[in-house]
C-alpha cells in the first residue's frame, strides 16, 4: 500500500511464529534457525541491508503458535 510518501509491503504467514530469544538475533549474520550445514544466516541480514540502502526500514511482529508478520517501507 502507499501512504503518503512511503510504500508498505506487509508479509504474513499463520506459522509456528518466533520465541524471543530467535526475534533477538534474527537480523545478525550468521544466526539460523537451522540445522548445522543447512542455512547460513544471510537471509534476513541481507533484506535488512537492501532495504536501508533504499532509506527504508523492516521491522517484525511474531508470536509463537500465531505467526509472523514483516512490515517493509520504503519512501517512494
Amino acid at each position: 500500500s502507499i501512504s503518503g510518501d512511503w510504500a508498505k509491503i506487509s508479509i504474513k504467514d499463520n506459522g509456528k511464529g518466533m520465541s524471543q530469544s530467535v526475534q533477538k538475533h534474527i537480523f545478525e549474520a550468521g544466526f539460523t534457525t537451522k540445522g548445522i550445514g543447512t542455512g547460513t544466516g544471510l537471509g534476513l541480514v541481507i533484506c535488512e541491508r537492501i532495504i536501508k540502502l533504499h532509506k527504508g526500514t523492516i521491522t517484525f511482529k511474531s508470536e509463537l503458535n500465531k505467526g509472523s508478520e514483516f512490515i517493509i517501507k520504503i519512501p517512494v
